[in-house]
């Protein structure tokens, strides 16, 4: 905190922009990792479309930009710099199914506890050596997403996945991570 207070008032003399500039990069997380993600075959995921049971190409890509931009998000968040993580995502199942006769006319994703988010993945992990230090092709699921606490909001289109996204990489990849930093992997 004391070294903040005098990043900030340094600031305030002449020159202070190009200061704060500094002091916001002092600050920052250090660089991330590389990540690749790779959508194979989009045209036949089980269910990656927002709204309607059968996709089309743009709906699949933006739930597909979607993913992705939450895995950037893990990887800045966790991957150190010099560790390299290529996804492969080979299925997607949102939560929820369309159950278009429940509203005339309109497809209506519907979310019971029995239509729980899945995603079929296959990774690799390379450390900074680029020794391959984790891969595999997993099914991932969350059968218990409606139930306990989802810190994403209400509003967010992939409020289950993401939490079950989150998850897997806390299971698998960060862990092989603090493994392989302690000596253990």
């Amino acid at each position: 905190m004391a070294r903040s207070r005098r990043l900030l008032a340094a600031c305030a003399a002449p020159m202070g922009l190009m200061c704060a500039i500094g002091a916001i990069h002092a600050f920052a997380a250090p660089p991330a990792g590389t990540l690749t993600v790779s959508f194979p075959h989009p045209d036949t995921y089980t269910d990656a479309a927002y709204r309607s049971a059968y996709g089309s190409d743009r709906e699949r890509a933006q739930v597909m930009n979607d993913i992705r931009r939450h895995f950037d998000e893990l990887a800045a968040r966790y991957l150190p710099q010099g560790y390299a993580l290529n996804i492969e995502v080979l299925d997607i199942d949102l939560a929820g199914h369309f159950e278009p006769w429940r509203v005339r006319g309109y497809d209506v994703r519907i979310v019971r506890d029995v239509t729980w988010p899945r995603m079929t993945l296959r990774y690799a992990l390379r450390g900074s050596d680029g020794a391959v230090i984790g891969s595999g092709e997993q099914r991932i699921s969350d059968q218990a997403f409606n139930m306990g606490v989802n810190v994403y909001s209400q509003g967010d289109r992939l409020r289950y996945e993401k939490a079950m996204m989150d998850r897997w990489f806390d299971e698998t990849i960060r862990r092989r991570i603090a493994a392989r930093e302690s000596g253990q992997g």
